[in-house]
């Protein structure tokens, strides 16, 4: 069972990462001015940000099914260096795509800031992902 909870986990990190980095080609497309289009964008970095928290769930409870039948300690540097990161991406997804998805949205925004707001979000959490892919692959002794 458990070479297929490590499979279980590493397909769900290769969804949460890889979702986003699909946004990456679609950020200087969401400049377009046809509303249609943008809407369409909108739908697609919606869905990505949904598919990402769902296979984060995936993710966290298979880690924590390994940790368990692996027999990790909690106190073992990188999970827990593994978990800090992962409750401060929790605070910041909360707050990074979702209102400004929202605010693109409306038809009286300017755009261009909205843009940016969301391309460095997207920038900056898949930093934080690959943090925590590093720390779980890397298991670094970090104390």
């Amino acid at each position: 069972m458990y070479p297929w909870l490590v499979f279980i986990h590493a397909v769900s990190a290769v969804v949460s990462i890889g979702s986003f980095i699909v946004l990456i080609p679609m950020l200087s497309k969401l400049r377009t001015p046809d509303r249609q289009l943008l809407s369409s964008y909108l739908d697609t970095f919606h869905f990505v940000v949904r598919l990402s928290k769902h296979s984060g769930h995936v993710l966290v409870f298979s880690g924590l099914l390994l940790l368990w039948l692996g027999g990790w300690p909690w106190s073992t540097p990188w999970i827990a260096a593994t978990f800090a990161v992962l409750f401060a991406s929790l605070f910041f997804m909360a707050r990074a795509f979702s209102p400004t998805i929202r605010r693109l949205r409306q038809e009286e925004h300017d755009r261009e800031p909205l843009v940016r707001k969301l391309s460095r979000a997207l920038y900056l959490y898949m930093i934080i992902l690959f943090v925590m892919l590093w720390l779980m692959i890397m298991k670094p002794a970090l104390w």
